[in-house]
């Protein structure tokens, strides 16, 4: 398969070709990046926007080109056992190889790069660790659209982190090949995962994807890599909010990923082609929570809401408060070496001594392009 490897200091202009493709007898070339497989004729772009057949040879737009970047806490993502209290570095590029008809990113997802776009930061790999060195962010998060689509400049982006001891955090759907997948999570330290409901039928109509692609991804970064694992299900009323469907993903989730694996249940807010629905109840996190956690699934978070009970780390064993949480700012910090300070008992996740507070809670960087 024609593969293409890039230097870490290439420029953005020159670092375009792709990787997971092959050529068709027809002339398409078939990319081999997610379930997607699409085949794309000359001048043609993938459904992801930034894959396209350029006489024959499959190119990625997105590698260098970034559509902003922002200083969060590492709650945002959310990780939640994941360096508490920490900033990360977050950005993205555009596109998207899912059709979520709920994305709250529309704007960036939905949107089409051209290389003769002006506007966008031109970085290479090293910039972007510079800039995260630079704001004292002791992560990259790859995120705003899903990093899958431009798997190439996260791959070397990830490397060039790691050689310098900064972290790499993955915001994605999980949507990827069992062929991409180890080179993707090689230098992955985090990944957040959104499971979108527990339901093909959800999948394949609200999202234009496909359920059983996610669930074997959960289960490789959880028994296959190193990567701390977290997952988040945005919870949309009516769409996949019903108890059976909660009981069930949380039976799933319990049996197949461990109850140790943190689950975050979050709030949704009508936007792009769902400006119909209403809102998430408080209540209804709530309930999900509850039924996650008569599972057997220890750590169960709720988000976009404010819910301090909700928010909090507890102790498995003595239950006890462990990180105290105020939307992305922590009030508590109970945990020595990676256990509950009151009985020992360990804590599954990356942990520094002390949370590093990110006073502001965000902050836009703004970086002019190169």
């Amino acid at each position: 398969m024609p593969r293409a490897e890039t230097s870490p200091n290439t420029s953005p202009a020159e670092a375009t070709a792709a990787r997971w493709w092959s050529a068709q007898p027809d002339g398409r070339v078939l990319c081999t990046l997610c379930p997607r497989l699409c085949r794309m004729a000359d001048g043609q772009a993938g459904f992801c926007y930034i894959r396209q057949n350029r006489g024959g040879k499959l190119v990625q737009l997105g590698y260098g080109r970034s559509t902003g970047f922002a200083v969060d806490p590492i709650e945002k993502k959310p990780l939640n056992h994941f360096y508490p209290g920490t900033p990360v570095l977050s950005f993205g590029t555009a596109g998207c190889n899912l059709g979520c008809k709920f994305c709250q990113n529309w704007d960036i997802s939905k949107a089409k790069l051209d290389l003769g776009e002006a506007g966008l930061r031109q970085s290479t790999p090293d910039d972007v660790v510079d800039l995260a060195v630079a704001q004292q962010a002791p992560s990259i998060a790859y995120t705003y659209n899903d990093p899958v689509i431009w798997a190439e400049y996260v791959i070397d982006i990830a490397r060039a982190a790691r050689r310098r001891g900064v972290n790499n955090v993955l915001v994605t759907a999980g949507y990827v090949t069992d062929e991409a997948r180890p080179e993707l999570y090689a230098d992955a330290d985090a990944a957040n995962v959104d499971l979108k409901a527990f339901s093909e039928d959800f999948y394949r109509k609200t999202t234009a994807s496909h359920l059983d692609a996610v669930l074997e991804t959960l289960k490789w970064i959880r028994h296959n890599s190193n990567t701390w694992l977290e997952v988040t299900t945005l919870l949309i009323p009516g769409h996949n909010d019903g108890d059976d469907e909660l009981t069930r993903m949380a039976a799933w989730f319990a049996a197949n990923l461990g109850p140790d694996v943190p689950l975050h249940f979050t709030a949704f807010h009508p936007d792009f082609k769902m400006t119909d629905v209403p809102a998430t109840p408080p209540e209804t996190l709530r309930r999900a929570r509850a039924i996650a956690r008569a599972a057997g699934l220890r750590y169960v978070y709720v988000g976009n809401v404010h819910d301090e009970d909700g928010q909090t780390t507890y102790c498995a064993r003595c239950a006890r408060p462990l990180i105290g949480r105020d939307w992305y700012a922590i009030t508590h910090f109970a945990l020595e070496r990676g256990a509950c300070a009151h009985c020992g008992h360990p804590v599954p996740g990356r942990f520094s001594a002390e949370p590093v507070q990110l006073r502001s809670g965000f902050r836009r960087l703004r970086v002019t392009p190169a």
